[in-house]
């Protein structure tokens, strides 16, 4: 079987997502697969650059790997005509430079989301990929988590009927790190740093609400920052000028209505931490990052509503579990088998920077709708 090989430069590879996901559950798992099948019988290989400003940890992080092709120095890696491909995994405000830099250089680029830290430099950076025609992609692994597969699954088969509404509930607690070390590290709580869960996630519900249900027309937000005060890494209190909470709803094309709360500042109760209720006329759907449960018209019960007598009836029993039917992989790494074949010219990339940039712009539309209290329409 012939190998077509594919240069990969890996920047930021030893943050916790360029680690995690995108170099060991999917760059390295795609090689101990044997590589992407293409559809021709060609395996596509990824070969690896591993790009970063720690001299130290790259090569830690290279040695466990057995890799051996690793710099500080972007430019050079850039300057190589073997490589095809830059990946992005940096923080957000070191994200433009380099990407602009791999844009120039004629490579490919495919980023970790936001694109930008504003609307109009994720716009330029499309812009510019368009310009220079160079392939482009942002990740958007949410749509191909397990749970939200199976959603779209029902939404194919037309389960729901006319969809009605959307609720979502996102977050944890994120320790503060005083008395626990925090999950998260600390420049996500500075805004300087590109911190804010509004920057953080609302791209995420962009992508999903416009590949799901349909583009977002306007936005009504209420952000905030509930824990002002949080201890980073070194043991040093700092003040978190990003917002930790953010309760939002969106209004999309054919009047299907959001509503999603997101939250680094909320105890779980639910199965998964995140999870989306869809109602429709003809059935409901509760979908998390694996599982999904519906309810369909025929076997809605009928509540009555009595605050006098104790509720008997089982209401979580009364929905049925949506079969696996295939086989779930990681969301990332089937992502990265996308654009790894739309690189060699095996099928579109959907994901692109302009959709990376309209999640940008969601993202500045609702802290605008926050700052000024009111609903803001999303420009076309």
């Amino acid at each position: 079987m012939a190998r077509r090989t594919v240069v990969v430069v890996v920047n930021g590879v030893t943050g916790r997502m360029g680690y995690r996901q995108h170099l060991v559950r999917s760059l390295l798992a795609i090689r101990d697969q044997g590589g992407v099948p293409g559809p021709d019988g060609m395996t596509i290989w990824p070969e690896l650059v591993l790009v970063g400003r720690n001299p130290a940890r790259l090569a830690e992080v290279a040695q466990r790997h057995d890799l051996t092709d690793w710099t500080t120095d972007l430019d050079a890696a850039l300057n190589r005509d073997d490589v095809e491909v830059y990946f992005d995994a940096q923080v957000t405000p070191a994200r433009e430079k380099a990407v602009r830099a791999a844009i120039a250089a004629g490579k490919h680029v495919y980023t970790e989301k936001p694109l930008a830290d504003t609307a109009a430099t994720a716009l330029e950076l499309a812009v510019a990929a368009r310009e220079a025609g160079v392939s482009h992609g942002v990740v958007q692994d949410k749509l191909f988590l397990p749970g939200l597969r199976k959603l779209r699954r029902l939404l194919d088969g037309g389960f729901f009927g006319r969809v009605l509404s959307v609720r979502g509930e996102f977050g944890y607690w994120v320790f503060e790190g005083d008395w626990q070390a925090p999950q998260r590290p600390s420049w996500n709580y500075r805004a300087a740093d590109g911190g804010g869960i509004v920057l953080d996630m609302f791209p995420h519900w962009h992508y999903l609400l416009e590949n799901l249900f349909g583009p977002v027309r306007a936005v009504t937000a209420h952000v905030t920052t509930h824990i002002p005060r949080r201890v980073d890494e070194r043991g040093a209190p700092y003040e978190a000028t990003a917002d930790d909470a953010a309760y939002a709803i969106f209004e999309l094309a054919g009047g299907v209505v959001a509503q999603i709360n997101s939250s680094w500042t909320v105890r779980v109760h639910r199965d998964e931490l995140v999870e989306f209720q869809v109602d429709g006329t003809e059935g409901s759907a509760v979908a998390g990052l694996r599982g999904c449960r519906v309810q369909h018209r025929a076997t809605t019960p009928k509540p009555v509503w009595n605050p006098d007598l104790p509720v008997t009836e089982d209401f979580r029993g009364q929905w049925a579990q949506v079969p696996d039917n295939e086989p779930f992989e990681n969301g990332f790494k089937l992502q990265w088998e996308h654009f790894l074949r739309h690189v060699t010219g095996h099928g579109p990339f959907p994901w692109d920077f302009f959709s990376g940039a309209r999640g940008v712009q969601l993202a500045e539309l609702g802290l605008q709708s926050a700052r000024e209290g009111r609903r803001i329409e999303v420009p076309s």
